[in-house]
């Protein structure tokens, strides 16, 4: 049984002290949990302790590997982005594996709220990282493309927070990116529903379950 962790101080405990080989800790949840909030905390206060020179940690997050609005329009996928199979799962997987033994720097893409797509090359992995967070909906899921990410990872965290909580922060997301309050809500509460719903399914397959 996953371990239930409600302090964020325990989750730095789990990664330090840093090593000489490099850890890939996953941070797993439904939409609108916060994961890229928490992400960036892990990341400040690891720099915090140890420093910013050399870089120890770097993010590797989902939603760099979302697919193009084009690729998506041709699968006949646009009113499905976010769900698991608009995401380049093998890529992800591929550059996790080379992040874990790349002896040079590396990069990883980010995905733009403003573009509304990925940009290639958004986040620097240096060789003196010895930390890289990864953040996302989907690194839990047991199928085969997905288990292929969560094998290389060596913690996967999931962040447990409730569909009243999110609902609202997605929709107000999805207002702040163009849509009417009405067409936020209708998004929302098809789309993102059932993706929390299929993300909440695989939350036992968590290291530890975050309640912060």
């Amino acid at each position: 049984m996953a371990e239930v962790v409600r302090d964020r101080e325990q989750l730095f405990e789990r990664i330090v002290p840093l090593g000489a080989d490099r850890r890939l800790i996953g941070i797993a949840g439904p939409p609108g949990a916060g994961k890229s909030t928490l992400a960036g905390w892990l990341e400040a206060r690891v720099t915090e302790r140890f420093g910013a020179d050399p870089q120890l940690v770097a993010q590797v997050p989902m939603d760099g590997f979302h697919l193009r609005n084009a690729v998506l329009a041709e699968r006949g996928l646009r009113d499905r982005k976010g769900a698991p199979e608009t995401f380049d799962r093998d890529g992800f997987a591929g550059l996790l594996r080379r992040a874990r033994t790349a002896t040079g720097e590396i990069t990883a893409p980010a995905y733009s709220r403003e573009l509304h797509e990925p940009v290639a090359d958004a986040h620097r992995i240096p060789a003196s990282v010895r930390l890289i967070i990864s953040e996302g909906n989907y690194l839990l899921l047991p199928d085969d493309g997905w288990a292929r990410v969560g094998e290389s990872l060596d913690e996967i965290w999931y962040l447990n927070v409730s569909w009243a909580v999110t609902r609202q922060r997605l929709i107000d997301r999805q207002i702040a990116g163009g849509r009417t309050p009405e067409a936020a809500a209708a998004w929302v509460d098809g789309n993102d529903k059932r993706n929390t719903d299929l993300v909440a399914a695989s939350a036992a397959r968590a290291t530890v379950i975050v309640e912060l």
